[in-house]
């Protein structure tokens, strides 16, 4: 394992992201399309919020329900926007940062992705599982 290896080494550098405006039906595609759970929100490239799938699980009927109701949920999406669902207070990261300075923002706060930013811009994602799969590679 290499001592102060910075995130950008692990890091997701091509960003599936959302726009504010972006309908939620939009995010759920992409959630389903990519098997991603966490979204970054952005204007003009710069991170204004995250959009995980838990957030738009909790506006869904898919599970109370049976059936997949599609319909349901859309008619539910249309009643919210991503501004209004996304989470707005975020923490960033800079690609410099070292994989166990990311580790322990990871573990002490309750967040599962955390946007990697460089001059104010997003150029990563870095998740829970990116983590867990370098230190399966260190074993």
């Amino acid at each position: 394992m290499i001592r102060k290896a910075p995130i950008s080494m692990i890091m997701t550098q091509d960003v599936i992201t959302l726009n504010r405006n972006d309908q939620l039906e939009k995010a759920e595609k992409l959630f389903k399309q990519h098997n991603i759970r966490h979204i970054p929100v952005v204007q003009d490239n710069v991170i204004v919020g995250m959009l995980s799938y838990s957030d738009l699980l909790r506006l869904s009927f898919a599970d109370v329900t049976d059936n997949n109701d599609s319909a349901a949920d859309v008619m539910v999406y249309n009643m919210f926007t991503i501004d209004q669902v996304m989470k707005k207070k975020i923490v960033c990261v800079s690609p410099s940062n070292s994989i166990k300075e990311v580790a322990e923002i990871l573990a002490s706060k309750e967040f599962h992705a955390l946007p990697v930013v460089n001059n104010n811009q997003l150029v990563g994602i870095i998740t829970t599982t990116d983590l867990i799969n370098y230190l399966l590679k260190q074993f």
